[in-house]
């Protein structure tokens, strides 16, 4: 029997992959199962509800938002951000999750493609003959062999599609890490700053205190007075300094915890930042946007819309389930008595084979995964309405905030200037003897508090201007790509 030449069998297999591949293009046009997916509508009102005040505008400056720190103006401020940004933990392990999406997405787009294997095998054979004689024979063997799954019904290029929206959502999930970290280190550096401040003012009251306790020791001693103002002044200045301690803790714990943040340990920054400096400048405007620009900014939201589609494309994934799959094999191959002769005077082989598999019954369990697929999508909905409401209400509650805050400095500053005034007016009484010691003391305890207070309130407009740049979702720029949002020479995603 005459065997086909090699180059026959070689043009074939040729003809069946041709073949295969024009039904390829032509089924590829076929329509994908499942809900194509529409962004849901973004509810966001034209305005703010909250009036705004205290240098807030309207006006859209993506390029301060994108870098708040700098209207602060603090050059340590601007040194931690960039320490932080590349050394945070939290924010690697959102650069990891990135990779970890982007390789997934490359494992579903193999699905599209076909595999293509190649082997080799060597058979001895032995037989015995009645004679007493034996036979021994190698068969030597090499090929290829082919199979492809095709993508009749877009399940495959659903998976793409939602590997896609996952490695979006991985994205925006940095960008959610990276404004809450510049954020975070920012507020920490305020506590410390404020903590300082308010160190400082208890310490100024304790002198002040010291002076008045002598003061009233003298006339005590010099029968003036009795030992009643001693004890008031003795308890009034024991009380500002009971304060000392739990500031230098408070102070120490932010110091602590910016190092963290930071990616180093705790003490790392200790030394650098102990020195008091004061708090930074609020900068005269500040541009807030829009309610929608809110809606484009804030990366929570941004990734719970990509959350979204990524579960919308499952359900196409679980659909496709219902219909029929259709796999294209193929094989060539050599094979001869020896090794040497297996690419010289091999004998070629070849065979291809289309299958079609096409569940018909499985007790309703594609039915029931698509409906739990569909009910998740539902969730991811609600999830995405959800963080719109929560966005908007932290930006409202923010503007209040901070408008409200400067109000309550101003006050407080009022107070404060009327609180020293007070305390040298009982003082001058108080050495004249027109007052007691008692109304010294209370002018000095106000004095104390509203000048805490007053630094406190210093400290917190500053942070609720933070607080505010965090609720717009400032710190990154949308149109940039994943790795530019990354402002210093950390890890790259």
């Amino acid at each position: 029997m005459n065997r086909p030449p090699k180059a026959k069998r070689m043009q074939h297999f040729l003809r069946i992959l041709t073949a295969a591949l024009s039904a390829f293009l032509v089924l590829a046009g076929c329509a994908t199962v499942g809900p194509d997916y529409v962004p849901p509508g973004k509810t966001a009102s034209p305005a703010w509800n909250t009036p705004l005040q205290g240098g807030l505008t309207v006006e859209a400056e993506p390029g301060n938002l994108a870098t708040w720190w700098k209207t602060l103006n603090d050059p340590e401020l601007s040194r931690l951000i960039e320490r932080a940004v590349a050394g945070n933990q939290e924010l690697k392990k959102a650069e990891a999750r990135i990779r970890e999406a982007r390789a997934r997405r490359g494992l579903s787009r193999t699905d599209l493609y076909p595999t293509l294997n190649a082997g080799g095998s060597v058979t001895r054979r032995y037989s015995s003959a009645e004679t007493g004689g034996s036979t021994t024979r190698d068969l030597f063997s090499a090929g290829l062999d082919a199979s492809w799954e095709i993508d009749l019904f877009g399940g495959v290029r659903r998976s793409v599609e939602a590997a896609d929206a996952d490695l979006q959502a991985a994205g925006e999930n940095l960008h959610d890490t990276l404004v809450s970290l510049l954020a975070e280190v920012a507020l920490n550096y305020l506590d410390l700053r404020t903590g300082q401040a308010r160190l400082s003012v208890t310490e100024e009251s304790l002198k002040t205190q010291e002076e008045s306790y002598r003061l009233a020791l003298w006339r005590s001693q010099a029968g003036l007075s009795d030992e009643l103002a001693v004890r008031q002044a003795t308890y009034g200045l024991e009380s500002a300094r009971a304060q000392i301690p739990t500031l230098r803790h408070s102070i120490s714990e932010s110091l602590n915890r910016l190092a963290v943040l930071l990616g180093e340990p705790p003490g790392a920054v200790h030394a650098e930042y102990e020195t008091a400096k004061p708090v930074p400048d609020i900068p005269p405007d500040v541009a807030v946007g829009v309610p929608a620009d809110l809606l484009r900014q804030r990366p929570d939201v941004r990734r719970a819309e990509r959350q979204l589609a990524a579960q919308t494309a499952r359900i196409g994934v679980a659909a496709a389930e219902l219909y029929p799959k259709l796999r294209l094999s193929g094989a060539i191959g050599l094979e001869a008595l020896s090794f040497n002769g297996l690419f010289s005077s091999g004998i070629a082989t070849s065979s291809g084979s289309a299958g079609v598999t096409w569940r018909i019954f499985d007790a309703g369990a594609i039915r029931r995964n698509i409906d739990v697929q569909s009910a998740l999508q539902e969730q991811y909905l609600i999830a995405y309405e959800s963080a719109v409401l929560v966005a908007l209400e932290e930006a409202e509650n923010a503007i209040s905030a901070y408008a409200q805050e400067q109000r309550r400095r101003k006050s407080l500053g009022d107070a404060a200037r009327s609180a020293s005034e007070a305390v040298e007016l009982a003082k001058i009484k108080y050495q004249t003897g027109l007052t007691d010691f008692g109304t010294l003391l209370e002018a000095e305890r106000s004095l104390l508090n509203f000048r805490d207070q007053l630094a406190q309130s210093d400290g917190a407009v500053v942070v609720n201007l933070i607080k505010l740049y965090k609720a717009l979702g400032g710190g990154w720029t949308p149109s940039a790509p994943v790795e530019s949002n990354i402002p210093v020479n950390g890890a790259k995603s």
